[in-house]
């Protein structure tokens, strides 16, 4: 595995406290924030922060959605194998405290419910795959909120060159969503201590 070379990632916390400055920002503006994630630990990750986050009282208490039916099949693994996870993450989940079931969270299965969110204009998280914007329902939440300035893509993961997620990484002024050219207005936060490369 060679993905980034000699380079070394962030410590994890410093990962927590950009996704905790990133929300703030961005629900001060009455943005959404959009996670693009890859739906096989990357996901699961980002919920356990997020939790995190809310228990601590570091971030405001809004709806945080998983747009994507097969992280929520994966998650529903992550719950039925506690076996795999560390001592207090078990303990967590046995005690009723899992973090992969609090109150904001919702996990979107049907079309329709992931439509929805492009016609709710509250501040909200929504996690969404394909993790380097090339596919999935991500695709469609972002045609709907890159143009408007309130809102914040977060990049939890590698984005390779010649991706969508890549050109949003590099901040290109306009970009192609199903062949169709939108202006890069959302703000873009780059968090590479969350990938597994």
């Amino acid at each position: 595995e060679s993905t980034y070379g000699g380079r070394f990632h962030p410590p994890i916390e410093e990962a927590k406290t950009k996704l905790q400055d990133a929300i703030n920002r961005t629900v001060e503006r009455k943005g959404k924030i959009l996670i693009t994630s890859f739906t096989l630990e990357r996901t699961q990750e980002v919920i356990y922060f997020l939790n995190e986050l809310l228990k601590e009282k570091l971030i405001p208490s809004i709806p945080i959605y998983v747009d994507s039916p097969l992280a929520t099949d994966i998650t529903e693994v992550f719950k039925q194998r506690i076996d795999y996870l560390d001592e207090k993450t078990r303990q967590d989940i046995i005690k009723g405290n899992s973090p992969f079931e609090f109150l904001n969270l919702k996990f979107i299965r049907e079309q329709k419910d992931s439509k929805g969110l492009n016609i709710d204009k509250r501040p909200m998280i929504i996690i969404a795959g394909s993790g380097m914007c090339e596919s999935g329902r991500i695709l469609h939440h972002l045609k709907n909120n890159i143009e408007d300035h309130r809102n914040t893509i977060l990049v939890v993961g590698y984005m390779a060159q010649n991706t969508l997620g890549k050109r949003i990484v590099d901040r290109v002024p306009f970009v192609r969503i199903f062949g169709v050219e939108y202006e890069l207005n959302a703000e873009v936060v780059i968090i590479n201590a969350f990938s597994g490369h």
